[in-house]
């Protein structure tokens, strides 16, 4: 008897363009999303459910082009995946689970973060979608700002620290220094408005405690 799967038919990961060739801005666009990529693997470091990606193509429809937020979360899905990783995010390849988090870092010049990109995001089903203008303010517009799906449409969530009960984390802006940049950067926060501390700030208070214990971290 003959079984037809018809995700035999769709083309994988491999086999798709894992950019769209349209470089970023600015370093930021790169540094924000990876700082919270290395905050997630601290605290969730004993987890293999979620993936954050980072400028990485998300493909919905076979016949339609990827989308490429900033940075994205996905839950329910393996961290990691072969020894090479994900070229690409394939909901196909994921069981269809969307991203339940998109980024986009507002760079110098607009590019339908306001507007295109909220219709299509809506679209996919992803629940959050945080928008984080770095560098200057649009008229009338926060410089952060997360929306929450709602029957569909996008609803703006009050406040600079959004707690998102669905991902068990809070999301909000304060500054701090990341890289030896002093900035505003972007952080995930516990229920209670607690920033987690980066991986940086982790090791400078381990060896602060050391140094107060009066133990030499060369020698350890």
């Amino acid at each position: 008897m003959f079984n037809y799967n018809p995700l035999d038919c769709l083309p994988s990961s491999a086999e798709l363009p894992d950019s769209d060739n349209t470089p970023v801005d600015n370093e930021l666009q790169i540094l924000i999303p990876n700082l919270l990529l290395a905050i997630l693997a601290s605290i969730w470091q004993n987890r293999d459910d979620w993936f954050f990606g980072i400028n990485m193509g998300v493909y919905h429809t076979p016949s339609i082009g990827a989308i490429v937020p900033d940075g994205f979360l996905s839950l329910g899905v393996e961290r990691f995946v072969g020894e090479n990783g994900r070229s690409s995010y394939v909901l196909w390849e994921e069981e269809s689970i969307a991203p339940i988090l998109a980024l986009e870092v507002v760079s110098q010049s607009y590019n339908g973060e306001y507007e295109q990109k909220k219709i299509d995001y809506a679209e996919l089903g992803i629940l959050y979608y945080v928008i984080y203008a770095p560098t200057r303010l649009r008229r009338k517009r926060q410089r952060l700002e997360v929306y929450r799906l709602v029957e569909g449409k996008y609803i703006l969530q009050p406040g600079d620290k959004i707690w998102m009960p669905e991902i068990g984390l809070g999301i909000g802006r304060e500054q701090g220094t990341y890289q030896g940049k002093t900035r505003e950067w972007l952080y995930w926060y516990d229920e209670h408005g607690n920033r987690y501390s980066t991986p940086e700030e982790q090791l400078q208070n381990l060896l602060a405690r050391l140094q107060q214990q009066g133990i030499d971290p060369n020698t350890l």
